[in-house]
């Protein structure tokens, strides 16, 4: 499984500029089996290959990076975020429309990153490994955005590859919701994840 982007599998700034309304489109359809809302507030976005190459050739876009070092150096932010074959990951986005509410949700919401869990059939929960990149809360609120990995052992990917259902779920004492099972498109979309 190809679960490392490197600099050939890039476009150019120039060829990316004249083809990107079209992949815009053909990764916002991508993106659509993958977006998993969990309750009002959450919404857990799941990472693949599609998703990060276009993260990064949107901001070579932005910040004009057309050199060797500034290329290599979104690569390296970027291909952790690619699921490996034995887990799945994912950006975690809390969001509150209102600015003074957003404040209250994040204070009562610290550790909601680790509380977030996938679930494969009838084993047990895996709770995310998150923010491996670096701190993501203070004593006295959490971050708006985080990234989680889930590890799956062996009998998990093989469940899951087999047709088992998949759960996604938070157990966070001020905010517990779950989608279980989740539908059929996220299903397929996440089991092509594994190996």
């Amino acid at each position: 499984m190809n679960n490392v982007l490197t600099p050939q599998d890039l476009m150019s700034l120039e060829n990316y500029s004249a083809a990107r309304s079209q992949i815009r489109a053909d990764v916002m359809a991508h993106k659509k089996d993958r977006n998993l809302a969990i309750g009002p507030n959450v919404t857990l976005y799941f990472e693949d290959t599609v998703t990060i190459k276009y993260q990064i050739q949107e901001m070579l876009r932005a910040e004009k990076i057309f050199e060797k070092e500034g290329i290599e150096e979104e690569l390296d932010a970027y291909n952790p975020l690619i699921p490996t074959g034995s887990n799945w990951k994912g950006t975690m986005m809390i969001e509150f429309v209102d600015a003074e509410e957003r404040i209250k949700a994040l204070e009562r919401l610290i550790g909601i990153d680790r509380q977030t869990w996938v679930k494969v059939g009838d084993l047990e929960k895996v709770f995310a490994i998150s923010n491996e990149d670096l701190e993501r809360e203070t004593e006295t609120k959490t971050s708006a955005v985080h990234f989680m990995r889930f590890e799956l052992t062996d009998e998990m990917v093989s469940l899951a590859k087999s047709g088992a259902d998949i759960s996604v779920g938070i157990d966070h004492e001020n905010y517990t919701h779950a989608v279980s099972p989740v539908p059929e498109n996220y299903r397929k979309a996440l089991v092509k994840d594994l190996s």
